[in-house]
C-alpha cells in the first residue's frame, strides 16, 4: 500500500472520529461499568436538546461530570447501544476507568435536538429572558444535569476537538459556577480570518467542499441519521477538477444548482461583514471563570488560527484565571489520534502524544474536578520541531523572544540586514490558468502532510520566488507569529500572496525508509508555516481596495505562529507565490467580487516584489536567544 493511500485512509479515520465514530478499547467493558440514559433537556426558550448521560454503576461515591456538545451526532443512539470509549481521549477509556459521569449533547438544530442550527452560533451579549446562544444552552444544560443526574459532585468539565472545541470556548462565556475545567482543542475561532473556510480572506475550497454536505443537506431534525456523505469527486485529481470547472461561480451553476444554503452563504458574504464578524468567538470571551487548557497542533491544516486567538482573548479579558496553552507538533486532533512522532517526512523523534495522554489531559481534569494532585502545567507548553524538544514558557509568544527580521536580498539571498541599495526587485507572471499547486501529490483531499511537505516542487517554478540564508552557523529558534511585510506592485488590480517559511535540510541529511513521498531527504525543504493573504484586504477586511497598477504598495499580514529550531547546518528559506491551488480558490487578479467572476475575468498579471532600502520586503518571527 502506498504512503499516500495510507495517509488518505488515516485522514478518513480522523474525519470519522470527529463525527463520533468511536475507536475501540477492548480491555474495558463500558456496558458492564456504566448505565446509559437519554434525555430531552428543555432550554429557556422551550427548545429540547437531545442528551446522552453515562453514569458509573458503582454508586458508592460521587463523580464529576464531563460534557461534550457536538454538531457531529452523539451516536450511537438508544439506551442499550454503547460507544467503544468515553471521554476526551479518542481511542481508550482512561477517563472512564478513572470514574466520571459522561454527558454528550447534540447541539441546537442538529441530529436529535430541536431548533435551528447556525454555523458557529453568534454570541449574544445582551440576551433577554428567552434569548439563547451556546453559552446559555450550556448554562441551562448544566442546571438541568445538577438537578436531575444522581451521584454527581457538583463539578463539571467541558471538552471538545475542532467544532466541539468551538462549542467548548463558547460555552464558558459567563461561565456556569459549576464548570471548573474546560479544554477547547483545535477550536474554530474565526472562519473568515483563518479557520477552515477562509484564510485572511482567501477562500479555502477544499475545506468548504469537505464540510458543505455535513452542514447543509442532512434530513430535518430530529433524526438519528447523522451527517450525509461528503462531496464525491469524479476522479482523484482535485487540481484538474477545479481547473476544468473554471470560475468559482460555476460551482453553483454546474454542481449545487443554488440548492445549497451553506454554499450560498459562503458566496453571498465575500467580505468580512456582520455575517462573519458575528461568528468570531474571541471578542466575546468575557466572564470566563473556570480553569482553561487550550490545545492546538502547530501543523493543524484546519484550525491553526482559532486556538491561539482564543487563548490570547481569554488571557486578556480574564486576568487571574488558570489559562494554559499546549501546542505540539500535531495535525488536527493529533494529540489523541496519532502517536505524534512524525508528520509526512518530518521526524519528531519521540511519541509526543504519549506525553499529552500520560501527563496532561487526565491530570488537568482530575486536578480541577477531583481535587487530585497538581498537574504542574506551565502557562505554555510548546514542542519545538527541528530540535524536537518541549519547552515551558510563562506566556505566548515567549517572554524572552526578541523581534527578528529576514530581509529579501539580491540573487535570492535572505539576511537580517536591511538592503543597502535603493534598487532591487523580482517579478513573476501569475497565470490563473496555471496556478501553483499546494502539494506535489495527485489527490482530491487536503492532505495533512502538505503542512510539512518538501517544497522543491514549487520552488522550481518561475512564478515562485525563492530566498534563502547562507548555511546557519548556529541554531536559530523561532517562536511566535509570522509577519509578512511585502512591498509589491502589480500590472493588475488585485492579487493573492502566499508566504512560506521553510527549513532547508543539509545535503548530508540521512535518508529514512518510511517516507510519505519518495523524495530525497538530502536538501529536503520542509515547510514550517505557510499561509495566504487576499491582498485587496490589506487595509481592511470589511472594505477591500483595488491596487493602482504599477504603484508600489505595502501588503502586511500576520500568519499563525511557529515553534521551530533551524539547526546549525540548515538554511532558512522564504518562498513567495500568488496561488495555492486548489487549497485556495484562484484570484482573477482584477478587483471585483470573485464569487461572481466569469471565466473570462481571470487574467495573467505580472507581480513585482520590491527589496530595496526604500521598500524592504521582509518576514519577521520572534527569536529566542541561544
Amino acid at each position: 500500500m502506498s504512503k499516500l493511500l495510507k495517509s488518505l485512509i488515516i485522514f478518513s479515520f480522523i474525519f470519522m472520529s470527529a463525527n463520533s465514530a468511536f475507536a475501540s478499547d477492548g480491555d474495558y467493558d463500558l456496558e458492564a461499568n456504566y448505565t446509559k440514559h437519554e434525555y430531552n433537556i428543555t432550554m429557556r426558550d422551550g427548545t429540547k436538546l437531545f442528551t446522552s448521560v453515562y453514569t458509573p454503576k458503582d454508586d458508592s461515591k460521587a463523580y464529576p461530570i464531563l460534557l461534550k456538545r457536538t454538531p457531529y451526532s452523539l451516536r450511537p443512539y438508544g439506551v442499550n447501544n454503547y460507544p467503544n470509549y468515553l471521554g476526551p481521549n479518542g481511542g481508550d477509556n482512561r477517563f472512564a476507568k478513572d470514574g466520571y459521569i459522561f454527558v454528550y449533547q447534540d447541539v441546537r438544530g442538529r441530529n436529535m435536538s430541536e431548533g435551528e442550527f447556525r454555523n458557529m452560533t453568534p454570541h449574544n451579549d445582551n440576551k433577554g429572558p428567552t434569548d439563547h446562544d451556546e453559552s446559555s444552552d450550556t448554562y441551562d444544560t448544566v442546571d438541568w444535569l445538577l438537578a436531575n443526574v444522581k451521584n454527581h459532585t457538583g463539578k463539571v468539565g467541558i471538552f471538545g476537538i475542532s467544532y466541539p472545541g468551538f462549542y467548548t470556548a463558547a460555552s464558558i462565556i459567563d461561565t456556569h459556577p459549576a464548570i471548573k475545567a474546560a479544554s477547547p482543542q483545535a477550536p474554530m475561532g474565526d472562519i473568515f480570518m483563518g479557520d477552515d473556510f477562509h484564510h485572511l480572506g482567501a477562500f479555502f475550497m477544499l475545506d468548504a467542499f469537505r464540510f458543505y454536505r455535513g452542514f447543509d443537506q442532512g434530513p430535518a431534525n430530529p433524526t438519528k441519521q447523522g451527517v450525509v456523505g461528503r462531496f464525491e469527486f469524479p476522479h482523484d485529481d482535485a487540481y484538474r477538477f477545479f481547473l476544468e470547472l473554471g470560475a468559482l461561480h460555476n460551482v453553483n451553476d454546474k454542481i449545487f444548482k443554488g440548492k445549497s444554503p451553506f454554499w450560498n452563504n459562503l458566496m453571498e458574504h465575500g467580505d468580512y461583514d456582520e455575517f462573519w464578524q458575528s461568528r468570531a468567538i474571541a471578542p466575546h470571551l468575557n466572564n470566563v471563570n473556570t480553569n482553561v487548557m487550550t490545545v492546538i497542533g502547530s501543523h493543524d491544516a484546519e484550525d491553526s488560527y482559532g486556538g491561539t486567538t482564543i487563548y490570547k482573548s481569554i488571557e486578556e479579558k480574564n486576568p487571574g484565571i488558570t489559562n494554559t496553552l499546549v501546542r505540539g507538533p500535531w495535525v488536527h486532533g493529533g494529540w489523541v489520534r496519532t502517536d505524534g512522532d512524525h508528520l509526512g517526512n518530518a521526524p519528531f523523534d519521540v511519541k509526543t502524544s504519549n506525553r499529552y495522554k500520560e501527563n496532561i489531559d487526565l491530570k488537568f481534569f482530575n486536578q480541577y474536578l477531583k481535587d487530585e494532585e497538581d498537574a504542574n502545567l506551565p502557562e505554555v507548553l510548546a514542542f519545538y520541531s527541528g530540535e524536537n524538544e518541549w519547552r515551558e514558557h510563562d506566556q505566548w509568544p515567549p517572554e524572552d523572544a526578541e523581534p527578528f527580521t529576514f530581509y529579501l536580498q539580491n540573487d535570492g539571498g535572505l539576511t537580517n540586514m536591511k538592503p543597502a541599495s535603493n534598487e532591487g526587485s523580482d517579478e513573476y507572471v501569475s497565470d490563473p490558468a496555471n496556478p501553483v499547486p499546494f502539494t506535489r501529490a495527485i489527490t482530491n483531499s487536503r492532505s495533512r502532510e502538505y503542512m510539512v511537505e518538501d517544497q522543491r516542487f514549487a520552488g522550481r517554478r518561475p512564478d515562485v520566488m525563492v530566498y534563502q540564508t547562507d548555511i546557519l552557523t548556529e541554531d536559530v529558534t523561532l517562536a511566535g507569529p509570522v509577519i509578512a511585510d511585502l512591498f509589491v506592485s502589480l500590472t493588475g488590480t488585485d492579487a493573492d500572496f502566499v508566504v512560506k517559511v521553510i527549513d532547508v535540510f543539509p545535503d548530508d541529511f540521512p535518508e529514512h525508509d518510511d517516507k510519505y513521498m519518495d523524495v530525497p531527504m538530502k536538501g529536503y525543504q520542509m515547510m514550517v508555516r505557510g499561509d495566504i493573504m487576499r491582498a485587496k484586504y490589506r487595509n481592511s477586511f470589511e472594505k477591500p481596495e483595488a491596487f493602482a497598477p504599477g504603484e508600489v504598495t505595502n501588503v502586511n499580514f500576520t500568519m499563525p505562529g511557529i515553534s521551530h529550531t533551524f539547526k546549525q547546518g540548515h538554511r532558512v528559506m522564504i518562498q513567495i507565490q500568488s496561488s495555492w491551488f486548489p487549497l485556495a480558490d484562484r484570484n482573477p487578479q482584477q478587483f471585483m467580487d470573485i464569487y461572481s467572476a466569469k471565466d473570462e475575468d481571470y487574467i495573467k498579471a505580472t507581480h513585482t516584489i520590491h527589496r530595496s532600502n526604500d521598500y524592504p520586503s521582509s518576514v519577521s518571527v520572534p527569536r529566542i536567544p541561544n
